[in-house]
C-alpha cells in the first residue's frame, strides 16, 4: 500500500499529453510507458537485494553509505531533503490544489493572497488560494503522521485502495464503455507513424533543435526527454525502504513489496494509456486542455460531469500519495542524524515513536517550495499577458520540479545499483535473504539506460538538470563542515 499509494499521484492523469506531443505517435506513447515500467521494475528488483540485506531505517541512504562511504550517503540525504522528497511533496500538493479548483473555483492559481513578486526574468514568488491549499495539505498530513504510524498507515490503506479502484474504473470506462471505433482505428492502424511532434529546443547554442520526426537521433532525444514525466509518475516506490526499521519480517516483506508494488503500478499505468488511446484520437490527447488527458477521456463518457468526476479521483489520489511520501521521508533524516550528519533533534523519536522534528523540518521546506512561480513567456521571450485582466501570466513550478527531481533521482539510483555490484565484491559472505533477479544483466541494463537518459537531460533540459547536479555537489562542503562540527562536539563532550 505504501509503494502503490506513493507512486500513484496525479502524473498518470496528466503527463501522457506531453509525452504524446513530444513523440507524436500512439506506439511511441505506449513504448515510453513500457520503458519506464521496465526501468522501475529493474531498479526495484535490484534494490530488493539491498533492502533485504540491510533492513534499517534510511533505505538508500544506508545502502550508499555501506557500498561507498558516508559521504555518498550524506549526498543522497542532502539532495532528498532539498529537492527529491520535499520537491515531490510540493509538486503533488500543488496538483491537489489544482484539481480541487475544478470543484471549488475559489481555489484558483490567480486568486492572490500575496500578488506575485518577480525575482528574475524566469521566476516569481506569490501566494494564491491554490498555493495556500497546497501548503495546508502538507501541514495537515505532517500533523497526522506526527501522531504515530498507526494513523498514517490507516490513511494510506484507505486512500490507496480508493485510488486503485478509481484507476481500474478509468481503464474499464476507457477500453469498454467509451471505446471509440474511429479513435481506435486512427491510433492503432497507424501505430508508429510520428506526426505533430513538438520540437525540443536545447539550451546550448551549439546544439540544434530536434524532434521525433528527425530520424533515430531525434526520436532517441525525445524518448529520453519524455521520461521526465513518466519516471516522476512512477517514482517514490523506494519510500518503503526508508521505513525498513518498522516493517515486519523485512528480509521477506521488503523485496516482495517492491516487486508486487512496482509491478502492479506499471501494469495499471500501461492499461490507462491504452484506455486513453481507445477513447481519444492522438490529436485530442496532445491537445487536452491543461494536459488533463484523463478528464478529456471521461468527458467523452460522462459529458461535462467527466471533469468533476476526474477531479475528485485525482484529489483522492494526490492526498494518499502525499501521505505516503511525507510519512517515509523523515526516516532518512532520522538515520542521518543518528550518524551525526544532520540536525541532532531529527534523530530523536517523539512520544508517538516517530521522528517528529524531521517531519516538521520536511514540512517547512516543502511549504517554501510551493511559493515560487514561473513567469510564462512567448516564443520571442516576452512575458505572456492575460487578455481579460491585462496582467502577466504565471505558471506553477510543477514542470521544473519534475526536472529537478527526476534527474537527482536517476543520479542516485544509478549509484545505488552500482553499489549492488560493489557489495557483491566487497561483502561476498554477507547474508542475502533475497538475491536480485537477473543479476548482473538486469541491473547493468538499468545503469546503461538511466545514464543515457541523464546525458540527454543534461544537454536538452539544461536549465533545470544542471542546477539539480549542483544541488548534489553542494552537499560535499556541507558534509565536511557537518562532520568537523560533529567531531568538535564529541571532543568537547569527552
Amino acid at each position: 500500500m505504501l509503494i502503490v499509494g506513493s507512486m500513484v499521484g496525479s502524473g498518470i492523469f496528466i503527463v501522457s499529453a506531453d509525452i504524446a506531443r513530444q513523440l507524436g505517435s500512439a506506439g511511441w506513447l505506449l513504448m515510453a510507458w513500457v520503458a519506464t515500467g521496465l526501468l522501475t521494475v529493474a531498479a526495484a528488483l535490484s534494490c530488493g537485494e539491498l533492502a533485504a540485506m540491510m533492513p534499517k531505517a534510511g533505505g538508500q541512504y544506508v545502502y550508499l553509505r555501506e557500498a561507498f562511504s558516508p559521504l555518498w550517503g550524506f549526498l543522497y540525504g542532502w539532495t532528498l531533503f532539498l529537492v527529491i522528497q520535499t520537491g515531490t511533496i510540493a509538486a503533488v500538493a500543488v496538483g491537489f490544489g489544482r484539481f480541487l479548483g475544478v470543484l471549488l473555483p475559489a481555489v484558483s492559481p490567480t486568486a492572490w493572497l500575496v500578488k506575485p513578486v518577480n525575482l528574475s526574468t524566469h521566476y516569481a514568488i506569490s501566494l494564491s488560494m491554490q498555493q495556500l491549499v497546497a501548503i495546508l495539505l502538507i501541514v495537515f498530513l505532517t500533523g497526522i503522521n506526527s501522531r504515530g504510524l498507526s494513523v498514517g498507515k490507516w490513511i494510506q490503506n484507505i486512500f490507496t485502495s480508493a485510488k486503485m479502484l478509481a484507476l481500474l474504473a478509468l481503464i474499464v470506462l476507457g477500453t469498454i464503455v467509451g471505446r471509440n471505433a474511429e479513435a481506435v482505428s486512427a491510433n492503432f492502424s497507424d501505430f508508429w507513424s510520428v506526426r505533430g511532434a513538438s520540437a525540443i529546443e536545447p539550451d546550448f547554442y551549439w546544439l540544434t533543435a530536434v524532434s521525433a520526426t528527425a530520424g533515430p537521433f531525434g526520436l532517441l532525444v525525445a524518448f529520453c526527454v519524455v521520461q521526465v514525466g513518466s519516471l516522476f509518475s512512477s517514482d517514490a516506490w523506494n519510500n518503503i525502504t526508508f521505513t525498513a526499521g518498522e516493517v515486519r519480517q523485512p528480509q521477506r516483506n521488503l523485496p516482495l513489496a517492491l516487486i508486487l508494488g512496482t509491478g502492479s503500478v506499471v501494469v495499471l499505468y500501461l492499461l490507462a494509456n491504452v484506455a486513453y488511446l481507445s477513447t481519444l484520437p492522438l490529436e485530442k490527447i496532445q491537445q487536452a486542455p491543461d494536459d488533463r488527458v484523463a478528464t478529456a477521456m471521461l468527458s467523452v463518457v460522462f459529458g461535462d460531469s467527466g471533469a468533476l468526476i476526474m477531479a475528485a479521483a485525482i484529489i483522492v489520489s494526490t492526498f494518499g500519495a502525499n501521505n505516503g511520501i511525507i510519512l517515509a521521508g523523515a526516516r532518512v533524516y532520522y538515520a542521518m542524524a543518528r550518524d551525526r550528519l544532520f540536525f541532532g533533534a531529527t534523530g530523536k523519536l517523539n512520544r508517538h515513536h516517530v521522528p517528529g522534528v524531521g517531519l516538521a523540518l520536511q514540512c517547512v521546506w516543502a511549504c517554501l517550495l510551493v511559493l515560487p512561480r514561473t513567469r510564462l513567456r512567448d516564443s520571442s521571450g516576452a512575458p505572456l499577458i492575460d487578455a481579460a485582466s491585462g496582467l502577466e501570466r504565471y505558471g506553477n513550478l510543477y514542470s521544473n520540479l519534475l526536472d529537478y527531481v527526476v534527474f537527482a533521482v536517476l543520479f542516485f539510483y544509478v549509484f545505488t545499483i552500482a553499489g549492488l555490484f560493489r557489495l557483491r565484491r566487497t561483502q561476498p559472505e554477507a547474508e542475502r535473504p533475497y538475491r536480485a533477479v537477473g543479476y548482473p544483466f538486469v541491473p547493468a541494463l538499468y545503469l546503461a539506460a538511466a545514464t543515457v537518459i541523464m546525458a540527454v537531460l543534461l544537454l536538452y533540459r539544461t536549465q533545470t538538470t544542471w542546477p539539480g547536479l549542483i544541488i548534489v555537489l553542494s552537499g560535499i562542503p556541507v558534509y565536511f563542515a557537518w562532520r568537523t562540527a560533529a567531531g568538535r562536539r564529541q571532543m568537547q563532550g569527552a
